[in-house]
Order: structure tokens, then C-alpha cells, then sequence
């Protein structure tokens, strides 16, 4: 089958990941993928913002910014347009993004099978978090992706409820969430080794990675260290960065325990592997309501006892007391109460872990089991065609 792969992503981030990996499982499967990209992507060190785009958004007036988002899907269909004269394609596989109408266009052009990955509702996101000035314009080009694609993908249930908010109807919405690529963390040490090329041996590793933001509560994890009694062995270990580090590598300072908190920056994905395995505890302590993240899988691949909120878009793969220990986010004190009950318990821990371990595989969370969903699917629509 070949497949014409469509995205406006240009950052090298959570999202880049997401893109790469499907599209090296759909190639696994024996599909040809040809991709029409920004240019620019490809050549981004990961970890990256996206450059010059990144720089007009913060400085550009909102309205002009959000009118040449508009502009650009001229540039992608064109793209488009010639990719499918050149290699004509069997299909379209699109990752949704807000001002991008460009894929549509083409489907109904030449009549592609369709399917449209949703990660987020974008209208509503920007909306709250960057501000939108063309708030009709925006509203329009997601509910016009949304309700014409033949099959859309987003990545939990929750989000597929506002996907069907929108006039989707529900047999054309398809949850597939986030996976895990084996190969990758195939190879990982086992935890004490993992510890030991870390100089963490004898520690009891508590372990986040990704972006470091304001509401993932970490302040609350190095408040939880610092009261412990001096001989403690826990251990905050942060395998990322982001806006909040350098506020937290002060708070750790000022309570004289930085020797007890460890920050290794951005870390190429190849290598993630290796600083999780040092993990006894992995920490998901917040996570946006509709988000599949993609630490939750490497978690659970690795074997991990995690502790994360119990909310919904979680609850759809995380089980309390089974593969996880979820506590309130509304409780003040959940998150520090669900560390030290693991904290105290080894059996517990390994209990967790095991479980985690299996969950991938009871519930085929990876990106070729996601590829094969992408291959089933456009068969149905080819027949249909």
C-alpha cells in the first residue's frame, strides 16, 4: 500500500516522535510512505522549538500569525497536489493541525481514503493557553478536518468525546493511543545497573521525564525529600528540562538537598531508556485531560511501579492497585501520600512493575499494533471505494 503521509510539525519534540515512529512501524508492516512535510524538519536536532516558526508566533499580531497558518495550507496542498501526481498514492494519513484545511482539499479531490490523527483539540487549547484572535476562522477549520476525514484517530476516549461534540459521528472515531517501539527499549540495563552507571546506587530513584512545567508538581515532590531524615535514600531524578528547572534547582538549594536532586536535560531519545531503567518509582503527577503521554508507555514498558492521577484519559489504561497507584488531583497531598505508600513497600513496587511490564502486551500499545489498525482501516475504505 502506498501511503501519503501529511504533517505541519516542524518542532523536534513529543510530536516529532509520535510522527516518526509511525511512520517507521507503517514501513515495518511493508507500506510505502511517502511524506509531505515542512521542509525544515527533518534537519532539527531533537529537543528543538521550530526556529524561525516559534519566532514569528511570539512576534507577529495574533490575527496575521493565524492568517499565514492559513496561507501555508495553499503551500501544503500544492505539496500535496504533486506528491500525488508523482507517486500516486493509495491513501492519505494526516496529523491534524488547526488552519490546516489542505488534506481535506485533496481527499475530495481525488477521492483518498482518508484518516486524520487528532493528539489534542487544538481550537480549544489555544484558545485557552495562547489566545486566539480569529476565533470563528479557527473554530471552522477544525470542525471541517474533523467531520470530513473518513476515519478520525484521536488518542483517548476523552478526546474522542469532543471529537463527537463536534458532529463526528461516533463509528468514524477511532481511539488509538500512544505506543511504545520494543526495539528501542529492548536493550535497557536492568534497574541497579542503570543506577550504577548513574552514580545513584543505594538510592531509591523517583523518576520523571519530559518537559518540566509548573503543574506537573515536582515542587511538592522536592518538598517530600526534604522532609525526609537526613539518611534517607530517596532520590528525585528529572531526565528533561523546561521553564520550571531552574525554579526547582533553586528550591532544592534552599532546602540543602540538591545533592539529593538530579537534572540531566534534554536527552536524545536513544538514551531515555537507559536513565528510566534507573527508575523504582516513575512519577506521571499531572497530565492534560484528553493526553495520551508518551512517558506513560515507556513507563510501562520498562516496568515501572507508576504513581499518577486517576482521571479518565489515565483510567483507559491505568488500573489502581493493579498497574499503577492513582490518587486524588484534587487532594493536596495525594501525589506525596502515593510515593510514600510505594515508597514503603518493596513488594508493592514489584507487584506494579510486573503488571505494568504485561500491560503493553494485554493491551497492544505499540506503534506496530497502531500500524496495523492504520493498514486494517484503509483496506475497509479501499474496498468500500
Amino acid at each position: 500500500m502506498k501511503i501519503l503521509y501529511h504533517h505541519r510539525t516542524r518542532s523536534k519534540d513529543g510530536q516529532y516522535v509520535h510522527i516518526e515512529e509511525m511512520i517507521d512501524a507503517l514501513r515495518e508492516q511493508g507500506h510505502e510512505v511517502i511524506i509531505v512535510a515542512p521542509p525544515s524538519a527533518e534537519s532539527e536536532a531533537f529537543g528543538s522549538d521550530a526556529g524561525l516558526v516559534a519566532w514569528l508566533k511570539r512576534h507577529l499580531p495574533k490575527w496575521f500569525y493565524e492568517l499565514m497558518e492559513l496561507a501555508y495550507s495553499l503551500v501544503a496542498y500544492r505539496r500535496l497536489d504533486k506528491a500525488v501526481k508523482l507517486h500516486r498514492p493509495d491513501c492519505l494519513y494526516e496529523r491534524y493541525n488547526l488552519f490546516l484545511p489542505a488534506g481535506i482539499w485533496l481527499k475530495r479531490r481525488y477521492k483518498l481514503p482518508m484518516l486524520l490523527e487528532i493528539n489534542a483539540p487544538i481550537f480549544e487549547e489555544r484558545a485557552r493557553y495562547d489566545g486566539l484572535s480569529l476565533k470563528r476562522l479557527a473554530r471552522w477549520s477544525q470542525a471541517y478536518a474533523w467531520r470530513n476525514a473518513d476515519y478520525v484517530l484521536p488518542v483517548t476516549q476523552v478526546l474522542a468525546d469532543i471529537v463527537a461534540a463536534y458532529g463526528v459521528a461516533r463509528e468514524r472515531i477511532v481511539v488509538v493511543p500512544n505506543g511504545i517501539n520494543e526495539k528501542r527499549f529492548a536493550q535497557a540495563p536492568d534497574t541497579e545497573a542503570a543506577k550504577a552507571a548513574l552514580g545513584l546506587q543505594g538510592k531509591l530513584v523517583l523518576g520523571f521525564t519530559g518537559f518540566v512545567r509548573d503543574w506537573h508538581g515536582l515542587d511538592k515532590v522536592i518538598d517530600l525529600i526534604a522532609a525526609d531524615p537526613a539518611e534517607s535514600s530517596r532520590h528525585l531524578l528529572v531526565v528533561g528540562d523546561g521553564p520550571v528547572r531552574a525554579a526547582l534547582e533553586e528550591q532544592a538549594r534552599a532546602l540543602n538537598i540538591s545533592h539529593r536532586v538530579s537534572f540531566t536535560g534534554i536527552v536524545g531519545r536513544d538514551d531515555v531508556a537507559r536513565y528510566v531503567a534507573a527508575f523504582d518509582i516513575a512519577l506521571q503527577p499531572a497530565v492534560v485531560a484528553y493526553a495520551s503521554p508518551l512517558k506513560l508507555f515507556e513507563y510501562l514498558a520498562l516496568g515501572k511501579a507508576i504513581v499518577g492521577p486517576a482521571q479518565p484519559n489515565l483510567m483507559e489504561i491505568l488500573k489502581d492497585n493493579h498497574n499503577a497507584i492513582l490518587f486524588d488531583p484534587a487532594h493536596a497531598s495525594g501525589l506525596a501520600e502515593a510515593i510514600s505508600r510505594l515508597c514503603r513497600s518493596n513488594t508493592l513496587r514489584a507487584q506494579l512493575a510486573e503488571n505494568a511490564r504485561q500491560t503493553i502486551s494485554d493491551q497492544e500499545l505499540t506503534w506496530n499494533g497502531n500500524a496495523i489498525r492504520v493498514e486494517k482501516m484503509f483496506e475497509r475504505l479501499i474496498i468500500r471505494a
